[in-house]
């Protein structure tokens, strides 16, 4: 393995936007670029392209609809791919995001190119079972089998593929979600402020628990007027279950809420916050409620996959019953209701949690051993 480490090989990270690739895997690219590879990374263009190319890795544009279900939309795609790897001949490809999974890795089969793939989620194509869920099973099953390893970053997503026989066992591996930079997403000493700042960070998605969430807030705020809830993110227009500009509005137009928009500096809003809230209906494994912890923010999630992974109830935060506004109220209330030693209990169990399980160093170290062993065969 030393002796390929002073070898330079080239990398390839496919994804389906740029912002995946710059906000989960950034750190990890840069590891590898430091120690003298050539880092090529792929997906449709947006403005983390730019970012992407200043730090000095190779960008690579592939048109990618998410949300399409025409097959020749992706017959498209994939030839894309394997006329983008063929060009460039990586020494090995990693992926990431559904269709990249996919047809990434039947076009790197095609090439004799090995594959590392990280399935990060199954969202909201798994949540609800539809002939479009029938049919991505059926895809999984076809081109996981040409992948050299396959990341899961929890074991209820991993067990569900292998239990339906969608991949070999043999090719599983877990992965502690993206990791988290722990000098970065650190603890700041708050005063006890008469107004106690709920935050929620996400995109605004029904299957994150928006709904739920607002009603919940507006439930609440019957009995107590001493909290209010900070929102940073956006919509996601091309995700089926964004919420509506309507219900969007509601969010702005009650003074319950603040709505902040999209940053990329989520650490300046974490260090003011009191309480991370999360009512998702399933994650991979949540990357806002690693940096939370690492932060000492404790949170309020769902008992789903990859939130319960993270969060221990009554330790680092509360767990409640997914799709229900009125556990989620009987939770805030809870939280609201602690004795500041408690809360701040809770913080220091999430900062010790993150440390422990989820840092990028840890993440960083398991995919270039997992590159260069594959490398090495």
């Amino acid at each position: 393995m030393d002796e390929l480490i002073k070898t330079k090989i080239r990398v390839m990270f496919s994804s389906n936007v740029s912002w995946s690739i710059y906000n989960f895997r950034k750190d990890l690219l840069k590891n590898l670029y430091d120690k003298g590879h050539e880092i090529y990374t792929v997906s449709s263009r947006d403005k983390y392209a730019d970012k992407l190319i200043k730090l000095g890795f190779i960008f690579k544009e592939v048109n990618i609809n998410n949300n399409s279900k025409n097959p020749f939309t992706d017959i498209k795609l994939l030839y894309q791919y394997i006329k983008l790897y063929k060009k460039i001949r990586p020494d090995i490809i990693c992926h990431n995001a559904i269709k990249p999974n996919i047809y990434g890795t039947i076009a790197a089969k095609l090439l004799g190119i090995p594959v590392i793939n990280n399935i990060s989620g199954l969202g909201t194509l798994f949540i609800s079972k539809s002939f479009t869920t029938s049919l991505a099973k059926i895809l999984y099953k076809f081109s996981q089998k040409f992948a050299n390893t396959v990341f899961f970053q929890n074991p209820h997503d991993s067990s569900l593929f292998i239990n339906e026989n969608l991949i070999d066992s043999k090719k599983v591996k877990l992965i502690p979600g993206s990791g988290v930079d722990t000098s970065l997403f650190k603890p700041n000493k708050k005063k006890k402020t008469d107004i106690f700042n709920f935050i929620f960070i996400g995109r605004f998605l029904k299957d994150k628990g928006m709904l739920e969430l607002y009603d919940a807030v507006v439930s609440l705020s019957e009995v107590r007027n001493d909290f209010k809830v900070t929102l940073v993110g956006s919509r996601y227009a091309s995700n089926e279950t964004c919420i509506t500009e309507i219900q969007l509005n509601l969010f702005k137009t009650n003074n319950l809420f603040d709505v902040i928009g999209h940053t990329d500096n989520v650490q300046d809003e974490l260090i003011k916050a009191d309480c991370l809230i999360l009512p998702s209906y399933r994650e991979g494994l949540s990357k806002v409620l690693i940096e939370a912890g690492s932060s000492g923010v404790p949170c309020i999630t769902t008992d789903v996959p990859g939130c319960k992974d993270v969060i221990i109830d009554n330790y680092n935060g509360l767990i409640v019953k997914p799709k229900s506004s009125e556990s989620l109220l009987v939770a805030m209330q809870k939280m609201l209701n602690f004795e500041y030693s408690t809360l701040s209990s809770l913080g220091k169990n999430s900062r010790n949690n993150i440390i422990e399980k989820f840092s990028m160093k840890k993440v960083n170290n398991i995919y270039i051993n997992e590159i260069y062993k594959l490398l090495n065969k």
